[in-house]
């Protein structure tokens, strides 16, 4: 039976890392404390060292090498966060660090995780890739394996985030957080349990790789025959044994939310909240936003990291907009006569949308003879008004397609 780390064991931890890591500020959430009808607050781990709460596991972790394993160094698997945790922490200790990634990992998180000092090794399609990888590297070459998750060290050293949020919100009632490998929530739910046993604990997975939901229903860990998800901070098939024995225990519910869901959250963050936060660190909020939780106030959401690759936040913001109501993607057919396009743009500047980009063609053996079609993506201030512009327009006379998303 696994042992279960223990509240000394967190308490020992935040001694560790006490001048290493920063104890990160609770923010209110007006938009949050307006939908739940009480005080909501985030833990803004996107602010921690090395842009997410990973380093804090990772040091616990990599301190207590004794000098000769420091000395043959360390290996880790990771899409990102775990990466750039190890990197900087076994830079603060002076191991050497080899850190194996996806090949598909995000590009400010490989130069990150390079600029804190560690070789990168990009191998496989996901983290549990990687970590085989990672597995047969430490074989191999005698380096210690720092892992993601499934280490007492690491649960104990993610745990302290829940010990400071205890101390900034001491009237909490729910702790929600973002599930991956496990980690993060096991540690939380250790400290939390043994000091505020009446706190509710829930986790929330993305729903394309939602692992620990059929697992907890079997009673063990089982792994995914596929996943994918813009979350790629908790894309994990398999969640760990020793996580899965804090999780099955001590957290009281596990959640999904959509693909929608975490891009609404992202864009309510960044517009509301002027938080930058990554999808894995905002599946928390997409959570009580999409409402498929219920929780009682107080409430804390940890934000449990911001390293976002640009380009996926340009593309996440417009899907959010679009989850939103507020980005249209339309097709509208009309005829090709003179003047015809200048009418259409009228009409929908006349409704107040913006048009952001047109395309104009007639060569679709769909159309007609005389007809034409126009491709538009606008911006409205939501729902209700795309539905009027709709209609608007084909009260027009104007035959009007919605483009389904990407």
């Amino acid at each position: 039976m696994t042992e279960l780390v223990s509240l000394d064991d967190v308490r020992a931890a935040r001694e560790l890392i006490a001048g290493v890591t920063r104890t990160t500020p609770l923010e209110p959430s007006r938009p949050l404390s307006a939908a739940l009808g009480g005080p909501t607050w985030l833990k803004c781990e996107n602010l921690q060292r090395a842009g997410s709460y990973k380093v804090r596991g990772a040091y616990v972790r990599i301190s207590r090498l004794s000098t000769a394993e420091r000395e043959r160094g360390v290996v880790a698997a990771s899409a990102g966060n775990h990466a750039q945790g190890v990197a900087l922490a076994a830079g603060l200790v002076g191991a050497r660090a080899t850190v194996f990634m996806p090949v598909n990992a995000p590009l400010p998180k490989v130069a990150a995780t390079k600029g804190y000092g560690a070789q990168v090794e990009l191998v496989g399609a996901n983290v549990d890739e990687s970590l085989i990888a990672a597995q047969a590297y430490a074989e191999r070459t005698g380096a210690v394996l720092i892992h993601p998750f499934d280490h007492q060290d690491v649960i104990a050293g993610q745990g302290t985030v829940a010990l400071e949020i205890l101390e900034q919100c001491p009237e909490v009632k729910t702790i929600v957080t973002g599930v991956g490998g496990g980690g993060l929530i096991s540690g939380m739910a250790v400290a939390v349990k043994a000091l505020r046993p009446d706190v509710r604990v829930i986790g929330v997975q993305a729903a394309g790789a939602a692992a620990f939901p059929p697992s907890l229903k079997a009673g063990e860990p089982l792994r995914l025959p596929a996943f994918a998800t813009i979350a790629d901070g908790i894309a994990v098939g398999r969640p760990g044994e020793i996580t899965f024995a804090h999780v099955s225990k001590l957290v009281d519910e596990v959640v999904t939310v959509t693909e929608e869901d975490i891009s609404r959250a992202l864009l309510m963050l960044l517009e509301r909240g002027k938080q930058v936060v990554e999808p894995a660190g905002a599946v928390g909020v997409a959570a009580l936003l999409a409402g498929v939780v219920e929780v009682q106030t107080p409430v804390v959401a940890v934000l449990s990291g911001g390293n976002i690759d640009p380009l996926l936040m340009l593309r996440v913001i417009e899907h959010g907009l679009a989850a939103a109501g507020r980005y249209l993607r339309i097709t509208v057919r009309c005829s090709d006569r003179p003047g015809q396009l200048a009418s259409l743009l009228s009409e929908i500047a006349e409704h107040r949308a913006n048009v952001v980009d047109v395309v104009h063609q007639r060569a679709n053996p769909r159309l007609g003879l005389g007809e034409v079609e126009v491709a538009l993506s606008v911006e409205t201030r939501g729902v209700e008004h795309s539905v009027k512009l709709i209609g608007a327009l084909r009260d027009s006379g104007y035959q009007v397609t919605i483009a389904p998303e990407a």
